[in-house]
């Protein structure tokens, strides 16, 4: 079986896992089996193409590496950081709350399902092999990936800051990176573990995806936090330590730079810094020793209990009548609705972004909140903000023609339908119902409790132009049955179109807001966006 650079590097701390009690032989040869099937099928987050041909061996790095470019972008907006000034408790704190933002998203949306994956146990259980040896080799498959994930995105700013600070900055970033993608890896895997041992069954499945909401939300509310930590005095960066900013981690990783750079010994500085190094390390033998607790308790998702049956309510059949202009149409509507509800890979992967658009308008209009105040806001435009939740209806809408039970598609070839298109709009208008509408709803009450009733009309106008946006989007993205691909197909192609969808959102918004400039502007625009989606909804969408 051919070797693994990856591996021959791992070898070299072959007796730290020895000490924490690992069969480390054992693990590289389960590590080996996975990275080598990896190579026929690459993770999600790795993808490069719909379902692609079968490649030559020497190729198929190739593809891997490629997939990581778009993270290399991003981690070019953290050079400007790296490299002005020498403030490095604020520098670096911003640059690693960047990356743990990127890492941590990433580890929710694409390597939650490694953690929680109870394949092994068919295979690896019925061996001779210590529990701890098999979960020690699931936690490494994920380090692995997120390593160079983490690589691609800080690798371009190291190498600048080598040449900007020296060696002492490069190889201490490398060890402070390592570290927290150890904290990250650990601190996932024992919030799991916290749940599984309260909650089983399919109520678990329910909870683990409102854990990955809530996760969404501490990630955006932290990195808030961490940039109203610093003041910004005369263009220079400055910190009044209080003791809440112990929660802030990207601090901690932060803190060494200052010591080893600055000369700054103050116990501030100290204490962050042995939090960077130890905490770590010392989850990391944590979590060891819990392995066998957590492998028991991740049996737990085999449970499959059979769930009451709930009658449709008829407040729900009449939203469904509303909404569906004919019966093929409503059934395909429940069918979706089932789906979005109950498959559980499609939930990992979309309802973490529900989070982020929840929150995101908030986030807009506190950045705002310094400058002007709470009454500047209630009777500025702030309110516009709310074009943000758009945002994750492109990469929703591409996600729908996936899913885990993908094989189930052969049914559509029986039904007896010459025209797929009340197929298409029954999923589109489910998921804009079950999806979209809760979340946009909580967002109009708190909107409207902040700029008062006369945001209401603006309210419905955006509302309309979602839905227009919605068929927008169909248009555009590849037209695909719905959930008859697996999640293995998500391609790089599409991800493109997802980014340039942004555009139309930008315009809509602009478009709004100069409808607010002339008298009953607002409600003219309602007026257009009324029929354009009465005629895109009736038009466009084909088959």
């Amino acid at each position: 079986m051919k070797d693994i650079r990856t591996l021959k590097f791992l070898d070299k701390f072959s007796s730290l896992f020895q000490r924490a009690g690992v069969d480390y032989s054992t693990m590289r040869k389960i590590l080996q089996v996975k990275l080598l099937m990896d190579g026929r099928r690459v993770p999600t987050v790795f993808n490069q193409g719909a379902q692609r041909k079968k490649k030559k061996a020497d190729n198929e790095g190739n593809g891997f590496l490629k997939s990581l470019w778009m993270y290399a972008f991003f981690g070019l907006l953290t050079i400007p950081f790296i490299v002005l000034g020498d403030n490095y408790l604020f520098q670096m704190s911003i640059m690693f709350g960047f990356v743990m933002f990127i890492v941590m998203t990433s580890m929710i949306a694409d390597f939650s399902s490694v953690l929680l994956d109870i394949r092994d146990k068919n295979i690896l259980y019925t061996r001779p092999i210590d529990k701890k040896t098999i979960s020690a080799a699931k936690m490494m498959h994920v380090f692995i990936y997120l390593f160079y994930l983490t690589a691609s995105i800080v690798t371009i700013p190291l190498i600048v800051g080598l040449f900007r600070h020296g060696i002492v900055f490069f190889l201490l970033s490398i060890i402070l990176i390592i570290l927290m993608e150890a904290f990250i890896l650990v601190l996932t895997a024992l919030i799991y573990m916290l749940i599984l041992k309260f909650f089983d069954g399919e109520k678990l499945k329910d909870i683990v995806n409102y854990v990955q909401i809530g996760l969404s939300f501490t990630i955006m509310i932290g990195y808030q936090v961490l940039g109203r930590s610093f003041e910004i005095i005369n263009f220079h960066a400055v910190l009044t330590p209080k003791w809440w900013q112990v929660f802030i981690i990207p601090m901690w990783f932060a803190a060494p730079y200052e010591v080893a750079l600055n000369g700054h010994f103050d116990s501030f500085y100290i204490i962050f810094s042995i939090l960077a190094i130890s905490v770590p390390i010392v989850a990391f033998f944590v979590y060891l020793r819990l392995v066998p607790t957590f492998e028991k308790n991740l049996q737990k998702l085999a449970v499959h209990s059979v769930a009451k049956e709930k009658k449709q309510s008829k407040f729900g059949k009449t939203i469904i009548q509303l909404v569906c202009s004919s019966k093929e149409e409503q059934a395909f509507f429940r069918f979706a609705s089932i789906m979005m509800k109950n498959e559980r890979d499609f939930k990992l992967k979309v309802y973490p972004s529900l989070g982020f658009a929840i929150i995101m308008p908030f986030i807009f209009l506190f950045n705002s909140l310094r400058d002007g105040g709470f009454s500047s806001i209630s009777d500025g435009k702030g309110y516009l903000t709310i074009y943000s939740t758009m945002i994750f209806i492109p990469s929703v809408i591409m996600m729908l023609k996936f899913s885990g039970k993908y094989k189930g598609a052969w049914i559509y070839k029986t039904l007896p339908l010459g025209d797929l298109s009340p197929l298409f709009k029954g999923t589109l208008k489910a998921f804009l119902v079950r999806l979209y509408l809760p979340m946009y709803f909580i967002i109009c009450i708190l909107f409207v409790v902040i700029f008062g009733g006369r945001v209401i009309p603006d309210l419905i106008l955006v509302l309309l132009i979602s839905a227009l946006y919605s068929v927008i989007c169909f248009i555009i993205l590849k037209k695909a049955i719905p959930f008859s691909e697996s999640f293995e197909a998500v391609g790089q192609t599409e991800s493109w179109k997802v980014f340039g969808l942004m555009i139309p959102i930008v315009i809509f918004a602009g478009l709004h807001y100069l409808s607010t400039l002339v008298g009953f502007g607002v409600y003219i625009y309602i007026v257009i966006m009324l029929i354009a989606n009465l005629f895109l909804w009736r038009k466009s969408i084909r088959a």
